[in-house]
C-alpha cells in the first residue's frame, strides 16, 4: 500500500507543479521537453532497459504514435490545469479509463457484465457535472478536459497493445517511447529558439526537472505497487483512481482555493462511485 500512496502522491504532485507554474513566466514545451530527459536518465538508472534487443520489427509504429500523444496530452494536461483546476483535470484524467473500456465493447467485442454498464451510465453524468459550471468561455472550459479524458483514454489503449507485446521488456519499450517523445519535444524547443527567438528559461528547466523526477516516480511506484499486489491488480487499479481523484481535489479546494459548485461534487462522487463498480466487477 506504501508504493500506491507514493504514486498518488506524486501524480498529484505533478498537477501542483503545473498549477504554480502558472504564477511565472515559463515555457511549457520546456517543462515538457525537461521532464523526459529527467524521466530517460531514471529509466537507464532504475530500469536498466537492454536497447541491444531493438530491432526493425520491433513495434516502431506504436512507439511513434504513443510519443507523439505523450507530449502532446502533456501540454494539454497542463493547459487544462492552469485553466479549470487540479480537481476537474484530475477526474477528467481518471475518468479517461473508460475510453478503453469502450473500446472493449465496441471495438474488441468483448462481453458485458451489467455492473459495466452501470458503471458506464453513471460515468457519462460524472463527467457532464464535473464539468458543469456557469460561464460565457463554454469552448474552452470543455475543451482541454475532454481532450485530456479522450488523450489518455487513447494512450491507455496503446499502452495496452505494448504490454501485449513480449518480445522486448515492457520497461525497454517505455524508454523507447520517452525518447520519442524527447525527440519531439527537442525539435519543438529547436524551432521556437532559432526560429521564434524564444529563450530557454532557467526556470522551465527546474520546473521540467520537479515533473520528470514526478511523473517518472508515480510510473515507478506504480509498478512496484503491482508488483506488491500481483494476485490482486484491481486493488491498485481503484486505489490509484480514486486516491488521485480524493487527493486532488483536496490539494485543489484547500490549496489552491479552487471553487466547485453542487454540480460538481455530485459529479466527483459519481466519479468515484463508477470506479468502485469497475473495481469490485474485475474482483469478482
Amino acid at each position: 500500500m506504501f508504493f500506491l500512496i507514493l504514486s498518488v502522491i506524486c501524480s498529484v504532485v505533478v498537477g501542483v507543479i503545473f498549477k504554480i507554474s502558472k504564477k511565472h513566466d515559463i515555457n511549457d514545451n520546456q517543462i515538457v521537453a525537461t521532464n523526459y530527459v529527467v524521466a530517460l536518465v531514471f529509466c537507464f538508472a532504475f530500469f536498466t532497459p537492454n536497447l541491444s534487443v531493438i530491432t526493425g520489427k520491433s513495434p516502431w509504429i506504436l512507439y511513434t504514435t504513443i510519443g507523439i500523444l505523450l507530449p502532446t496530452v502533456f501540454l494539454i494536461l497542463a493547459a487544462s490545469i492552469k485553466y479549470i483546476g487540479i480537481v476537474k483535470t484530475d477526474a477528467a484524467q481518471r475518468l479517461s479509463l473508460f475510453i478503453p473500456i469502450l473500446a472493449a465493447l465496441f471495438i474488441f467485442k468483448e462481453d458485458f457484465s451489467s455492473i459495466k454498464i452501470v458503471a458506464l451510465i453513471i460515468a457519462l453524468p460524472a463527467i457532464l457535472l464535473i464539468l458543469s459550471k456557469p460561464s460565457s468561455d463554454t469552448i474552452n472550459r470543455w475543451i482541454f478536459p475532454v481532450l485530456v479524458l479522450i488523450g489518455f483514454g487513447l494512450i491507455d489503449i496503446l499502452f495496452k497493445q505494448i504490454a501485449l507485446y513480449t518480445k522486448l521488456p515492457y520497461t525497454t519499450s517505455l524508454t523507447i517511447i520517452f525518447s520519442v517523445s524527447l525527440f519531439i519535444m527537442v525539435t519543438i524547443i529547436l524551432y521556437q529558439f532559432f526560429i521564434l527567438k524564444l529563450k530557454i528559461k532557467a526556470k522551465s528547466l527546474i520546473f521540467g526537472g520537479l515533473v520528470g523526477i514526478f511523473n517518472f516516480g508515480n510510473i515507478l511506484f506504480y509498478l512496484k505497487a503491482h508488483q506488491a499486489f500481483s494476485q490482486n491488480p484491481s486493488t491498485v487499479f481503484a486505489g490509484m483512481n480514486m486516491g488521485v481523484i480524493v487527493l486532488g481535489s483536496v490539494v485543489g479546494i484547500f490549496i489552491f482555493k479552487e471553487k466547485l459548485n453542487k454540480h460538481n461534487y455530485v459529479g466527483l462522487f459519481l466519479a468515484l462511485f463508477s470506479i468502485i463498480l469497475i473495481a469490485y466487477e474485475q474482483i469478482h
